[in-house]
């Protein structure tokens, strides 16, 4: 009888895009057959939901490991590993302990992690083990540098560890996969990060979110994504400032959370621009339905989210030429402008508030677009593959 393939995914602090994708894939991966587990912070493995507690013999301390549930319910072990978004000595020795120990115990066939850190942090833990069984590493790439000289400085050498001791590295987009192999990555490809897909909003979600939103018959320019500085959003209220003395001035309508959500919303108040932060929202089928425009006026992007899921409802976007975006959109799946010019920015969206003709143009484009974007079953083939193939060669 064949033995299971064993795959571990290894992750730091995590949300959004990146979250979902870990989430999707692992839940894909054990369905396809392979034995799963997951080390991460305790914040990341409630994402995954109720699993059974770490193997056994992984050294954790009682009463530090995930919940435990009976076994018919558990779809996968969970370790917890306080993998941070930043240095931090003291935490950072107990993470690459427990790593090596769950290796060690559990003897996955693959490692796979996901972003530099946690990328960093499992070549440094195998490279501890017996080179003889020692488990193939693979490393997903989701971001670009962070901002900040010190930032970037560490955040490249993490880079080259990832590039340099992984068999394999997944990008998320292709300035990522160039990136990675400039740093030495003997093996790199794109790895396209997909949007699940979303049941159609019912009538009674759009009339709440209508209500939420509270336009009054304005058009709506819609923004999701976490408040942080790489998303763009302080350029997409000042844009929204420009239009104050348009007539049916459109609100501008930005759902998400995160460190800046204060700041922009001061910013907002101080500019007398037409922005409601909604938080975080689950309905974000039934915002775009209410949308008139989807801005995503991101300061670097892979595949965001977001994007695919306006460009599959239809929806006309006004996005950055950054990243990963012009190969999702191509020229004629939205218009694109430079990062950080609020300017532009403001003019294509009164571009295509103007201009019915162009708005369902792009829309008609955007939807025929995204018919051949991979689906989450795409995403898991392809890597249950890579799995095997790694597997057969370490």
């Amino acid at each position: 009888m064949t033995a299971r393939l064993r795959v571990a995914f290894v992750l730091g602090l995590a949300a959004g895009g990146t979250a979902g994708h870990v989430v999707a894939l692992a839940a894909g991966c054990r369905a396809a057959g392979l034995d799963v587990s997951v080390l991460a912070p305790a914040p990341t493995l409630a994402l995954f939901g109720p699993q059974r507690a770490s193997p056994a013999g992984t050294g954790i301390p009682a009463g530090t490991a995930a919940p435990a549930v009976p076994a018919a319910s558990a779809d996968f072990e969970t370790v917890p590993v306080p993998i941070t978004d930043r240095p931090r000595p003291a935490r950072d020795v107990v993470a690459l302990a427990r790593l090596r120990r769950a290796f060690a115990a559990w003897r996955p066939d693959v490692v796979h992690a996901h972003g530099i850190r946690a990328g960093a942090f499992a070549a440094v833990a195998l490279a501890t083990l017996p080179r003889r069984g020692r488990p193939a590493l693979a490393v997903t790439v989701h971001n670009a540098p962070p901002a900040g000289r010190q930032a970037r400085l560490i955040y490249t050498a993490l880079e080259r560890v990832c590039a340099r001791r992984a068999q394999f590295v997944w990008c998320a987009s292709a300035d990522l996969v160039a990136r990675m192999r400039d740093l030495g990555a003997a093996g790199a490809a794109q790895f396209d990060v997909p949007a699940g897909q979303a049941a159609p909003p019912s009538a009674a979600d759009v009339a709440a979110a209508t209500s939420d939103i509270g336009a009054g018959g304005r058009p709506v320019v819609l923004a999701v994504g976490r408040l942080a500085p790489q998303k763009g959003l302080d350029v997409l209220i000042a844009a929204a400032a420009r239009w104050r003395e348009r007539d049916s001035r459109p609100r501008t309508v930005i759902a998400g959370d995160g460190p800046l959500a204060a700041a922009l919303r001061a910013q907002a108040s101080q500019a007398g621009a037409d922005v409601v932060l909604l938080g975080q929202r689950q309905d974000v089928a039934a915002l775009l339905a209410v949308a008139d425009v989807v801005a995503v006026p991101s300061r670097w992007e892979a595949r965001a989210l977001i994007l695919q899921q306006a460009m599959r409802a239809g929806k006309p976007v006004v996005a950055t030429r950054v990243g990963g975006t012009p190969d999702l959109t191509g020229e004629d799946g939205a218009l694109l402008v430079p990062p950080d010019d609020a300017g532009a920015l403001a003019a294509a969206v009164e571009a295509v508030l103007d201009d019915p003709q162009l708005a369902a143009r792009l829309g008609l484009a955007a939807r025929k677009r995204s018919a051949v974007f991979p689906s989450e079953e795409d995403a898991v083939q392809a890597a249950v593959t890579r799995y095997a193939l790694l597997a057969r060669h370490s």
